[in-house]
């Protein structure tokens, strides 16, 4: 499995996707947001592999933070983010999501992705925030800890999964290995078959 996160919006070139093809999948799973759908949509038809657009990985709804230049989102946020470190249920953008909403959805969806990735190679096209929940939570970190990961554009990771169907387990193999594409991207291969919040608007 690969997370790939990029802009909510914005073309996708065609190196980005011929870069990708020196990687094997077979199924690629996309979040809607446009950014993420294009690159997917672009890699199917170039590879032939079913794709499909899932809802639930889509990034963190920011509300009225949306679209904000990043000093004024900065400043605006500031007490918001502050209390987050010591609270996860402080982050809640007004008109937005809450992280707490935010990470139950991808905390299901990943468990769900889990449980079909057994010997298969799927491609899961996201964002940065996205991001900072899986990582932190294959590695058992805090949440509300994860300024310490670096996550650019381009950032590959591999994520292993095994155990059995009712208890699926991963671990991460190695993270910002590789730069394929402006997207950051994890590889989540099974050990039983085949390998297989950033600010608004920015992932």
């Amino acid at each position: 499995m690969w997370l790939a996160t990029g802009h909510p919006s914005g073309p996708v070139s065609d190196s980005e996707t011929n870069d990708s093809e020196n990687f094997p999948w077979d199924e690629i799973v996309t979040s809607p947001l446009q950014r993420c759908r294009q690159f997917a949509e672009k890699l199917a038809a170039r590879t032939g592999l079913p794709v499909s657009v899932e809802p639930a990985w889509r990034e963190i709804d920011y509300g009225e933070w949306e679209g904000l230049p990043l000093p004024e989102w900065r400043r605006l946020a500031a007490a918001q983010f502050q209390a987050f470190r010591h609270d996860p249920a402080a982050l809640h953008p007004p008109g937005g999501e809450s992280f707490t909403g935010f990470r139950d959805r991808i905390l299901d969806a990943w468990s769900c992705l889990l449980q079909r990735s057994e010997g298969r190679r799927i491609l899961l096209i996201t964002h940065g925030g996205v991001m900072r929940v899986i990582l932190p939570t294959v590695l058992g970190m805090p949440l509300n800890r994860t300024g310490v990961l670096e996550i650019p554009f381009a950032c590959l990771s591999r994520v292993a999964v095994s155990g059995t169907q009712d208890q699926r387990q991963a671990r991460l193999l190695g993270h910002n290995i590789s730069s394929p594409a402006p997207v950051a991207a994890i590889a989540l291969p099974s050990d039983n078959g085949p390998e297989i919040p950033g600010s608004p608007g920015n992932h």
